[in-house]
């Protein structure tokens, strides 16, 4: 089978410019990487001073845009991230968000760049309940004429440290001593 030129230089030219036309110079890339760096410290300043309606101006507002929690959808484009911000407004009084130290950043092209970090987020409800969370968050950032945006999101939160290993080798999660690993073989080493 023949593929006729103009289809095959036409591909070949969307594969060059694939292979080496989204590749950054060490220094546009080195540049690149603090730029998302100094948004995700705006992100972090922006939500402890404006609480969750701060997420508008981090999320893009477009339709490819989608965020996930702990494996599970939460908003499937922008604007069920609208609403949903919406009612966190309502219902969360003040949130508290810290990065960790380790900000990863992965440039990936010109204006557009993966990124992650762990985090540590207090948030207190309008009913004053205080809920910690510590977990990892990965997103895509995206260069857009008025900054960075987090075109895709994703939290992963820690699951509870388990607090014994059993004799059998499985570990407890149990709040209390009575009954830990009792059909386990009992305790092997509390945690």
């Amino acid at each position: 089978m023949s593929v006729p030129r103009p289809l095959a230089v036409a591909v070949g030219m969307v594969l060059t410019s694939c292979s080496s036309g989204a590749r950054l110079s060490p220094a546009h890339a080195a540049a690149l990487a603090d730029s998302v760096r100094t948004f995700v410290a705006a992100i972090e300043h922006g939500v402890n001073h404006n609480g969750p309606a701060a997420w508008r101006r981090v999320f893009a507002d477009s339709a490819p845009f989608f965020m996930a929690s702990e494996g599970k959808l939460v908003f499937a484009n922008s604007d069920a991230a609208k609403r949903g911000i919406d009612d966190l407004v309502a219902s969360i009084k003040r949130i508290e968000l810290k990065w960790g130290d380790s900000v990863l950043i992965d440039p990936l092209a010109p204006g557009l760049a993966a990124m992650g970090a762990p985090y540590h987020e207090v948030r207190v409800d309008t009913a004053g309940v205080r809920t910690e969370e510590t977990g990892y968050f990965t997103g895509l950032a995206e260069h857009h004429a008025s900054g960075w945006r987090l075109r895709d999101a994703h939290w992963s939160v820690m699951g509870p440290k388990p607090t014994a290993q059993c004799r059998d080798g499985t570990y407890s999660y149990s709040e209390t001593r009575s009954g830990t690993c009792s059909s386990h073989g009992g305790v092997a080493r509390w945690l």
